[in-house]
């Protein structure tokens, strides 16, 4: 497949990479990381493989909810930096080579917020339906809060007029209306507003939550917001009017049905790309039981997308680690493999860890899970730190707990900052996952590294186009422990194996649509396989082994990308 077949559609076969900008860098010593920090990184990103950054919150914030409490859609909080700074950071990144997108969160502001503030101020104030009001006190929502433990509801009462306002993340975030024209074109400016400072796109924070504001028995007399996929077909045109390069990436935690209908169709788009929980989910449920039947059965039921739509892969990312699709008893089996404490659970629903502590500091169990990663179809999504193998630090509290500062240096705070432990704006990792025995300035001088091994698993996945436009298919075979998926795209396919059971096995392989002499070309180490007459070869993989492998027919045409990969592949691992 040619490069400029692809190049257009760059969401389709990025490396994504996510950033919390307060935890990265931090160069002025006043405890939290900066915009100038982060671009003194990015030679660092590109290295790594990153193609797109993911910039969590940046904007001005009471913080209170680590930023995701916005006061202006349209500044730079100052702790962060200037819109110099901004700007700086952007072009640094597209001279090397990276898009760079941003998390819109609109689904609510700040409570200190000056729409939020002229709209409590008067029942006929003109920003009052910027939010959602009921004059009646509301029944029973305990059951409907994103935070059931921090919240009895999803229904404050304001006491400047005594009316009851929408929230249905924290109190002081209070939602904002879409079933109103004038919220909905406010946030069409913000995105405009945006991409002309030459951002390329954003990741949308809690779409199911942002699409049913306005519906249901929540809202009652507001009217309610009934057309959804209208409102993000129409986003969608308008981005692409603006920059036709421009992505929506949705975080959308629902079942595949209702995933799809929110990609739109071949001919009226909506979301670009949608993060997979549902095979994150059962990737753990898999490797919790050792049995790679969850994650196979997830990947069997991906439905088809448009053309121009992808999948989003991760392993985990800034918030809790939510199993909240998986049932009762399946979440009980991941929590007592990964997570038997109470403090290592948050909401009932979710885990707040890393993955290395998961599995135990298991050097080969981890870099399946990320072999895995790269090779499922779809875009990988790293979240800053993982690259090294960073833990979390459970005496911060909740989803805290895994955002802690990057780790550059076995030195004072990591290297992240000269200031003192108490002004940091998170504590750091300590321990067996602390500074000492993990940072990047040790990584990046060891070629058997993780650093070493993910920057391996990026150049190979932007190498093989399989893996990002292909869809997967699910290989049978006898092994419980065991997924084999190939990704086939015009011609010229990749199969991946990986060993979720921790006993070596061989794996009989039959790919009965190839020819006798095939050739199976290892990509991640050196080596080759033949099929057999019977379109047949054996495959070893060890404990927790994993094998990414070229098709090479015989007397096929000598293409570039079948040479690239071939020589790439060899002598390297």
């Amino acid at each position: 497949m040619r490069i400029a077949d692809t190049s257009d559609l760059w969401w389709k076969q990025a490396v994504v990479y996510c950033v919390d900008i307060e935890r990265f860098l931090d160069t002025d010593g006043d405890g939290s990381g900066d915009i100038a920090g982060l671009a003194e990184r990015v030679d660092y990103l590109a290295e790594l493989g990153v193609t797109c950054l993911w910039l969590m919150p940046f904007y001005p914030t009471p913080n209170r909810d680590d930023g995701y409490d916005i006061v202006d859609f349209y500044g730079v909080d100052r702790r962060l930096g200037s819109f110099g700074d901004l700007v700086e950071l952007v072009r640094t990144a597209q001279d090397r080579g990276l898009r760079v997108i941003a998390d819109l969160v609109v689904n609510h502001t700040s409570d200190q917020h000056p729409w939020f503030q002229a709209a409590r101020s008067s029942t006929a104030s003109p920003y009052r339906d910027y939010y959602v009001w009921r004059a009646e006190e509301p029944p029973d929502t305990s059951g409907k809060a994103v935070f059931p433990d921090k919240e009895g509801g999803i229904w404050s009462r304001d006491e400047a007029t005594g009316h009851w306002y929408l929230h249905r993340f924290y109190r002081h975030q209070p939602d904002l209306n879409l079933s109103h024209p004038k919220v909905r074109d406010e946030i069409a400016k913000i995105a405009g507003f945006w991409l002309h400072l030459g951002l390329d796109g954003f990741r949308v924070d809690g779409i199911p939550q942002l699409l049913t504001v306005g519906q249901g028995d929540d809202l009652e007399n507001q009217g309610g917001f009934t057309d959804p996929h209208g409102f993000l077909r129409s986003l969608r045109r308008f981005l692409n009017r603006r920059n036709g390069r421009a992505v929506l990436l949705g975080e959308v935690n629902l079942p595949y049905p209702q995933q799809l209908e929110l990609f739109g169709t071949e001919d009226a788009g909506e979301l670009t790309m949608i993060f997979d929980f549902v095979a994150m989910q059962n990737l753990y449920l898999s490797l919790a039981r050792q049995d790679a039947g969850p994650l196979a059965g997830a990947l069997r039921s991906r439905p088809p997308i448009p053309r121009e739509a992808q999948w989003a892969n991760f392993v985990r990312n800034h918030d809790e680690l939510t199993l909240d699709q998986l049932s009762e008893a399946e979440r009980q089996e991941v929590f007592a493999a990964f997570g038997p404490e109470e403090r290592m659970q948050v909401y009932g629903r979710g885990l707040v860890r890393r993955l290395p502590p998961m599995l135990g500091g298991d050097r080969q169990r981890v870099r399946m899970v990320y072999s895995l990663l790269f090779s499922l179809p779809g875009t990988p999504v790293l979240y800053y730190g993982e690259e090294i193998g960073m833990g979390e630090n459970l005496a911060a509290e909740g989803r805290m707990a895994v955002r802690t500062p990057m780790q550059w240096t076995a030195g004072r705070n990591g290297g992240f900052s000269s200031a003192a432990a108490e002004d940091l704006s998170g504590p750091v990792a300590e321990g067996e996952y602390g500074p000492g025995a993990v940072n990047v300035a040790a990584a990046r001088r060891d070629p058997d590294s993780l650093l070493a091994f993910v920057t391996l698993l990026a150049r190979r996945y932007r190498e093989c186009a399989e893996l990002a436009w292909g869809p997967a298919e699910v290989l049978d075979q006898p092994r419980p422990g065991v997924l084999a998926h190939r990704c086939s795209w015009e011609g010229s396919a990749v199969v991946a194996l990986h060993n979720l059971a921790a006993e070596p096995t061989t794996v009989p392989l039959r790919l009965p649509d190839e020819a006798e002499g095939t050739e199976l070309v290892d990509l991640l180490a050196d080596g080759t396989c033949t099929l057999d007459a019977d379109s047949a070869a054996e495959l070893a993989l060890e404990g927790y082994g994993f094998r990414w492998l070229r098709v090479q027919r015989p007397h096929g045409p000598g293409t570039l990308p079948d040479v690239m990969t071939t020589v790439a592949g060899a002598g390297e691992a």
